[in-house]
């Protein structure tokens, strides 16, 4: 190799060893980099309160005080004050720690959701969050049943809603592909009409404001409202959760979702308001068919044989009607399902209940047992 040739190797030879080098120190730094990057600025701040009471998902009745009680954490001197938020709202500011404070809870049951926010010239604001549940301070009634009469109904109806009116009974019945709103003579139980719906729909609750007939389906968060007199099709409704039981209340509607939640509908089913549903021992929930009674809200619970009756201000159960065995076993086939379907006549103050596949419809009274 000639002297010039082999000089020029030499120098390619080093000037590519040092930019390898180059690369690889930079890597080396990139990688310190990233390294120094998960490390963390500064330990976490140091909490500055302890809320003493009450003790996170801790119970209370609705008629009962929660105290509430804060001081400054072990080691903290700087705390200035404390602010208490009840369900959002601004209750009181603390600036001599340890303080106690009584608090009303709420005058329906529910969350009640609790914020102290303490603040210190030498830190941040920290917040201390906690929830307690506010159960009914009434003790629900038991109530039994007497039948007082019984009527013929079609074993093949599913019954999902039920409304009596001017002796005839409007009925809501489910299942995809057996889905109807019919008409249906009281005493015999005849069918007068019916509209089927469509086999992708599961009908659900019924219920009857003015001359209007309102009807839920399942899932499809859709719903129909008819003529009464002809039971032909006027309007749609639609609603964002499921469709389960319906009421009529007033000039607006209750409708139920399964859950423990009723809504509060004007008649174009815009939300008014709602109430969550709790007894003494906890919420109550499988709300299903509704009907409104003398001021109250009459629901079935799903898969029971009892209707809860309800307060439609507060939520809270005034008391439960046991109907079990109101079907004698001997009219009972495999196909018989769970009780649901209440009516109320108004005029001549009578309670219907009736089930789904059930070859009969029941007129009872309810009474309290003595003590």
């Amino acid at each position: 190799m000639k002297r010039d040739t082999l000089n020029a190797f030499l120098f390619l030879l080093i000037l590519v060893s040092v930019i390898s080098c180059s690369g690889s120190a930079g890597k080396t730094k990139e990688a310190a980099a990233v390294m120094s990057d998960s490390i963390p600025d500064a330990m976490p701040a140091r909490r500055l309160i302890e809320v003493l009471a009450p003790a996170d998902n801790s119970t209370f009745a609705c008629n009962e005080k929660i105290v509430f009680s804060v001081a400054r954490a072990a080691g903290q001197s700087s705390v200035d004050s404390v602010q208490l938020w009840v369900d959002g709202i601004h209750k009181s500011t603390m600036t001599n720690l340890p303080a106690t404070l009584e608090i009303d809870g709420k005058g329906s049951p529910g969350r009640l959701s609790l914020r102290a926010v303490a603040f210190s010239p030498s830190a941040k604001p920290q917040t201390v969050t906690l929830s307690v549940t506010m159960l009914s301070d009434i003790v629900p009634v038991t109530w039994r049943y007497r039948v007082v009469n019984s009527y013929p109904h079609d074993r093949r109806a599913y019954t999902q809603g039920l409304v009596y009116d001017d002796g005839f009974f409007y009925e809501s019945t489910g299942q995809l592909g057996e889905s109807s709103l019919r008409k249906v003579e009281a005493e015999s139980g005849k069918v007068v009409s019916q509209v089927n719906l469509d086999g992708s729909l599961f009908g659900e609750g019924l219920a009857l404001l003015g001359e209007r007939l309102y009807q839920l389906t399942w899932t499809t968060r859709i719903g129909f409202v008819y003529e009464k007199s002809t039971l032909r099709q006027i309007n749609r409704i639609y609603y964002q959760t499921q469709g389960w039981g319906l009421a009529t209340i007033g000039d607006s509607l209750a409708m139920s979702d399964g859950t423990n939640v009723i809504l509060f509908l004007d008649p174009d089913f815009n939300v008014l308001s709602s109430i969550e549903v709790w007894d003494n021992k906890g919420m109550v929930d499988n709300l299903n068919e509704m009907e409104f009674i003398d001021g109250e809200l009459w629901v079935n619970i799903w898969q029971t044989d009892r209707i809860a009756r309800i307060d439609p201000l507060s939520g809270k159960v005034l008391g439960y009607v046991e109907l079990g065995n109101i079907l004698p076993r001997e009219e009972q086939t495999r196909e018989t399902d769970v009780l649901n379907g209440i009516a109320w006549d108004a005029v001549n103050r009578r309670i219907f209940v009736t089930g789904k596949y059930w070859p009969r419809l029941f007129e009872i009274t309810v009474y309290t047992q003595k003590r």
